[in-house]
């Protein structure tokens, strides 16, 4: 026993003196890098032929360095510290709209696909914001801003442009379809803050015993907890709600802080709600509830899917583990790294990935092949990391006529036309698409010259290629010919076959031209399975 224990005291006595080996091994080793970085550096300065851009070469090489080690750390010169602003606060300088860049359509309603020239264009300008205020709509072309054309910058170079300090002004020069010429606006800049509660009702049915509060969180931002926390007293002590669901699906995260905060409310105080391990001390931290709750005992139920991630998955995963909350969804995300943020030379900042989190059962949500998990792919059972809702609901996404008319933009260009022939529409949960609109839609498709083309109508017709190339004879050839016809759909009588999902899809981007991104929210719902499967769970309680 005394040899047991003189070993043990040895071994502990030794540990230190190993971990401070390995750290010198590890400085040492990065000081080497550091000397070879800076001798190549030097040795191009002198010898290389022409004049170098230094800043443009360290932000290269700094982002591809990064870029090796999670797509989570990340620099920021002190150029773009707005940037680190929005991410942290949700606040920014500018007119409060979202713009896309899309292949521009000509008189005869094709894409200038050969001149691959593109538009910038406001896709969304949210409701009460100065764009919206100033008159701006969905469906404008951007083509000036303080003069410069937009012609030929990026969607970033153009978004750049418009945001600024706060009470500057920015004079947009604008096309919209309906009007002769392009005319200007004048826009004030103003500190844009995104709310993080995108929209909140309360539902009742005859199937509920009692009302349902609902609430949609986009983001973990500053003060976003009080904001959920003063959204759920107004819903439960104003209009009745009894039980919740919490709609956390694309929520990308945020400030771990806030989403301890939300948790808090519905349990215990001094409760584990998750736990944060990394290399040093100081990333080593446990997260505790500091209050009493003030809903214990309110029925909940969680959505999440596959863009639910970070804080979204702390609130999740903890009220799943803690038995306090029903998930119901899709798998999540997987971002279990946490970022701090240190300052850097000449004014810059390091987001940096310090740890993992850990919830309360001890798992941790970080996937374990994250670069995977990035290019949508699906993960084994065993590196998938995220949180596996209670009830499984699988995404009904699919491809046929409504997956080509969104991506060529037909839904939004039609909503514009619509908008601008419409003065008003009804109320979002009432609202309905006739058959004269879809007629109408369908006359619009063919002033465009849409041309419904399936991937199994691409597909034949690069095997028919290659059948030509072949030893196939030609009667072969013949039949496969023939076929063609069946393989070509028309487009008239796709959409009366998807006649439920072309009404869901169009109507959803008319009742944003009108009611905007609320609006738009409480038309979804109407068609929202998870959210029906919800109101079921909760039907009882």
């Amino acid at each position: 026993m005394n040899r047991l224990k003189a070993i043990y005291i040895l071994f502990i006595a030794l540990c230190p003196l190993t971990v401070a080996a390995q750290n010198r091994q590890s400085t040492s080793r990065a000081d080497e890098c550091i000397t070879i970085f800076n001798d190549v550096m030097r040795q191009v300065d002198v010898n290389y032929v022409d004049t170098l851009n230094y800043e443009v070469l360290t932000e290269t090489a700094i982002n591809a360095m990064l870029k090796k080690i999670d797509p989570y750390t990340v620099y920021f010169p002190k150029k773009n510290d707005r940037d680190l602003r929005m991410m942290t606060t949700g606040k920014y300088g500018g007119i409060g709209s979202v713009i896309q860049q899309r292949p521009l359509v000509k008189a005869n309603g094709e894409d200038k696909k050969g001149e691959k020239e593109l538009g910038t264009f406001i896709v969304n300008p949210y409701e009460g914001k100065p764009a919206q205020r100033a008159g701006v709509l969905a469906g404008d072309r951007i083509l000036s801003v303080d003069g410069v054309s937009t012609k030929g910058q990026s969607v970033s170079e153009v978004s750049n442009n418009l945001r600024g300090v706060p009470g500057t002004t920015v004079v947009l020069k604008i096309e919209r379809e309906g009007e002769a010429k392009p005319f200007t606006v004048e826009i004030e800049r103003e500190d844009i803050h995104m709310e993080p509660v995108t929209y909140s009702a309360v539902f009742t049915a005859d199937s509920l015993s009692a009302p349902v509060g609902y609430i949609a969180f986009g983001e973990f931002t500053e003060h976003s907890a009080q904001d959920f926390s003063n959204t759920l007293d107004d819903l439960y002590y104003n209009k009745g709600a009894r039980s919740l669901v919490i709609d956390l699906r694309n929520n990308g995260g945020g400030i771990i802080d806030e989403a301890l905060q939300l948790v808090n409310l519905f349990v215990d105080r001094d409760q584990k709600i998750v736990e944060t391990r990394g290399k040093t001390a100081r990333s080593n931290s446990v997260y505790r509830t500091r209050n009493n709750p003030r809903y214990k005992d309110l029925p909940l139920v969680v959505l999440v899917n596959k863009n639910s991630a970070s804080a979204s998955e702390i609130v999740a995963g903890s009220l799943q583990d803690l038995n306090r909350a029903k998930l119901i969804g899709q798998r999540t995300f997987g971002k279990g790294l946490v970022q701090n943020v240190r300052p850097v030379a000449y004014g810059g900042h390091l987001k940096v990935t310090t740890s993992k989190y850990y919830l309360p059962s001890g798992r941790c949500i970080q996937a374990i092949d994250y670069s995977e998990r990035q290019k949508g792919k699906e993960l084994k059972k065993d590196t998938a990391g995220g949180i596996l809702p209670d009830i499984v609901m699988g995404d009904s996404a699919k491809v046929d006529i409504c997956y080509s008319l969104y991506i060529n933009n037909y839904f939004f260009d039609y909503a514009t036309r619509y908008r601008r022939q419409h003065e008003s529409i009804a109320d979002p949960v009432e609202f309905q698409l006739t058959d004269a609109d879809i007629n109408d839609f369908c006359a619009f498709l063919d002033e465009r010259k849409f041309n419904y083309e399936t991937e199994t109508s691409k597909f034949f017709e690069d095997m028919i290629k290659m059948a030509r190339h072949e030893d196939i004879d030609s009667t072969t050839l013949n039949k496969l010919e023939e076929l063609k016809p069946m393989l070509q759909p028309d487009f008239r009588e796709a959409i009366h076959r998807n006649i439920d999902e072309v009404k869901e899809m169009l109507g959803n981007e008319i009742v944003l031209r009108y009611y905007y991104q609320r609006g738009q929210a409480a038309y979804q719902l109407r068609f929202d399975d998870e959210f029906k499967r919800a109101l079921q769970e909760l039907k009882g309680k």
